[in-house]
């Protein structure tokens, strides 16, 4: 059986920058992603369905005379939803409401049709099973990531710790709510305060948390990942593998292999892989009027009203911004673009930008890839020939928004 995790359009397209670099079930939400939730759910390897520019890294499944179960990779899994899912069968169709969840078949699928094929080629056919979650926990929007993090954190925790005993909390440490912590292999934390009162703290393998720092659960840091001295987290934060933060942090996520190394605020945001955040960097996560925070959307072309009081800033994989930069509330930035100088650059910054508030220009596609290659170098990984074609196929596509 063949478990495929298939993005849906609309909701992908909703979900740029962050998916012009990944699949929907490669976001970060929680302690895990949302891929290797389902595999942990599921007990085996799962398969990509995708844009085709994506497919080279994030491979399809081998197809041929295999059973196929297409599972909808904006869908979060729990226990009961993939027991349902284990038990659907050939042209049957799991939904809630009008949200598909999953179906089997046997037939080959592409991503540009995917929803126009399950609901109207199949439709005729297919037997529709209602699931019976009274809940279905869903990423739809760029803000869900953050809004929705407490829950999956919580939901996270319990599974990567059951059965499991936490390592030793050093005594140097001022700890609040100690069952609801939880250190693995070769975490490192002294002299912190680690309150879990409000939800849990998890330090993934060989992580550090250094002197002096304020952490408020929920809050997850992933494996390798470090906070700085003095580092204040508000949950629910997540900071993911190999990233390392300081400054003050409130509910936002980083995905991984990013860097906040100094202080300045980052609240309500979501950050990519491989960026970084000079010195100081700061953003606002609320309008003076109070007002709903609108975020750019690519679907729309347009911005878009989130309904949320608290909207920070959007960055999408491999993108920087220079040392005292302002970000303005419900800012979207694209993938590899370069934002510095003085004042409040604009609310929407396409891919491959280079520049700020006197104005923008290309970032150029070869200079680009070489301050990839060298970032991802330092981290003993390779800029390699798919990494570049990804970067190809992004600048083609957001050029048109660059001016």
């Amino acid at each position: 059986m063949n478990y495929i995790l298939v993005d849906d359009a609309e909701v992908r397209e909703n979900l740029l920058p962050l998916t012009f670099t990944r699949p929907i079930a490669d976001i970060r939400i929680g302690i895990l992603t949302i891929r290797e939730k389902w595999e942990y759910f599921l007990g085996e390897k799962t398969f990509s369905e995708t844009s085709s520019y994506l497919k080279k890294k994030f491979p399809e499944a081998p197809q041929k005379g295999k059973n196929n179960v297409w599972i909808n990779g904006s869908v979060l899994p729990n226990q009961s939803l993939v027991e349902e899912i284990k038990k659907i069968k050939p042209n049957e169709i799991l939904q809630h409401g009008n949200t598909l969840i999953a179906f089997h078949t046997s037939e080959k699928i592409n991503f540009e049709d995917s929803q126009k094929i399950i609901f109207q080629a199949f439709e005729k056919k297919a037997i529709k099973k209602n699931s019976r979650e009274k809940i279905i926990f869903q990423i739809r929007f760029l803000h869900d990531i953050f809004s929705k993090n407490a829950e999956a954190i919580e939901a996270d925790f319990k599974i990567l710790t059951k059965n499991k005993k936490s390592q030793s909390i050093s005594k140097t440490n001022n700890v609040i709510g100690v069952k609801n912590i939880f250190l693995e292999k070769g975490a490192v934390v002294e002299c912190a305060v680690l309150n879990a009162s409000a939800g849990p703290i998890y330090i993934g393998k060989d992580a550090e948390i250094m002197e002096g720092s304020l952490v408020r659960g929920p809050f997850a840091l992933g494996e390798h990942a470090t906070l700085k001295m003095g580092t204040k987290i508000y949950g629910a934060t997540t900071v993911g593998p190999h990233s390392k933060v300081g400054g003050e942090i409130n509910n936002s996520v980083i995905f991984g292999y990013s860097n906040k190394a100094h202080d300045g605020f980052l609240g309500n945001s979501v950050i990519g892989e491989w960026c970084n955040l000079g010195a100081d960097t700061n953003n606002s996560n609320l309008k003076n009027n109070y007002s709903d925070v609108q975020l750019w959307n690519y679907r729309k072309n347009n911005f878009e009203n989130t309904g949320l009081q608290f909207c920070g800033l959007i960055m999408g994989d491999h993108s920087k911004c220079g040392i005292n930069t302002m970000f303005n509330t419900g800012t979207v930035v694209g993938v590899s673009a370069n934002v510095f100088g003085a004042g409040f650059p604009p609310k929407f910054i396409p891919s491959f930008s280079w520049g700020g508030v006197q104005g923008f220009t290309d970032y150029k596609l070869d200079r680009a890839c070489a301050v990839a290659e060298k970032v991802m170098q330092r981290r003993g990984i390779k800029f390699d020939s798919i990494e570049k074609n990804i970067f190809s196929s992004v600048f083609k596509m957001d050029k048109k928004n660059r001016k």
